[in-house]
């Protein structure tokens, strides 16, 4: 078809029905959707098996719950980052804080809150290194920030996240912290390990498609808020992990890996109350200013509830 074709069926498919009133935003996305379509469709000449196939995936997608993994996989969620960093970088923000990467399918809300420190793992994760976490969340100066929560949730050492991992004790792995007037947080966990979309998935089907894997490096996420500041929705990569430069869900930015200290002295893990060799990470959170005329910072979408 040319152009001139599919923008004559547009023309006709895009009318509104008289007595209705469309929602001009979500209209015009639509439309550009729909055209844009059209032409790729025209453009590689997709058959009637093609494109019932499409949509018999996207349906099976859907139906797994995988839209939240799909998207990361395809870049959407770190596109969607860059486009909010856009539009601070335009309203003036001058990059101080730290950096934002992508929340993932697997949060979930209503982790125990804790004042200060917590230990969030169950103690019954045999197989993984002990980590100790801590730092401090500042403003874009460095100043303390009291009252600051910092949501933490990560994998165990097989790579499952506990609510969606019905082997696991409620919320494992997740905790909230409130930091006092000094602004700092610490944890007790394990070391996670990173995880792969699961055999079968309608995310891995697409993946293998594109000759791609579907396996992220270890990490921990986090969403830190204080009043009067955005709020951070970030993560840490663990250093050393091979795929931090091949994750699947474009997560990986710089800032974002730490080191990490291993402690193997006897006496500093009797201090530590652990028995075997521990991890340290240190780590800082920097938040910015809340004010007039930026993008959200806190992002509906539908999230597990436990």
């Amino acid at each position: 078809m040319q152009a001139k074709d599919i923008d004559a069926l547009l023309a006709r498919f895009t009318q509104v029905t008289p007595g209705k009133t469309p929602n001009p935003r979500v209209k015009a996305i639509v439309d550009r959707v729909v055209r844009d379509l059209f032409v790729t469709m025209n453009d590689f000449d997709v058959t009637p098996d093609e494109f019932w196939t499409a949509c018999n995936y996207l349906t099976e997608l859907g139906r797994n719950n995988e839209a939240g993994l799909l998207a990361p996989g395809l870049g959407f969620e770190h596109f969607i980052d860059l486009l909010v960093e856009e539009r601070e970088t335009a309203a003036g923000l001058n990059g101080t804080g730290t950096p934002r990467t992508i929340e993932g399918p697997l949060y979930v809300a209503g982790a125990p809150v804790h004042q200060g420190s917590a230990r969030i793992d169950d103690g019954l994760d045999d197989e993984a290194e002990p980590l100790f976490m801590s730092g401090v969340v500042r403003d874009a100066l460095g100043k303390p920030i009291p009252n600051a929560v910092v949501e933490v949730w990560h994998a165990n050492s097989r790579g499952n996240y506990s609510i969606f991992d019905s082997a696991q004790t409620p919320f494992n792995n997740r905790g909230t912290i409130r930091t006092g007037a000094d602004g700092r947080y610490s944890f007790q966990s394990i070391m996670p390990s990173g995880y792969a979309c699961p055999p079968g998935s309608s995310t891995l089907q697409l993946l293998d498609l594109l000759g791609r894997h579907g396996a992220r490096p270890a990490h921990i996420h986090f969403f830190v808020s204080a009043p009067g500041y955005r709020k951070l929705t970030t993560q840490i990569n663990i250093k050393g992990d091979p795929l931090i430069d091949d994750d699947f869900a474009f997560a990986t930015r710089a800032g974002l890996v730490p080191d990490i200290r291993r402690i193997d002295d006897p006496a500093a893990m009797e201090s530590r109350g652990v028995t075997r060799p521990f991890a340290e990470i240190s780590f800082d959170f920097r938040l910015v200013e809340a004010r007039d005329g930026l993008p959200a910072d806190v992002v509906e979408r539908a999230r597990v509830s436990a």
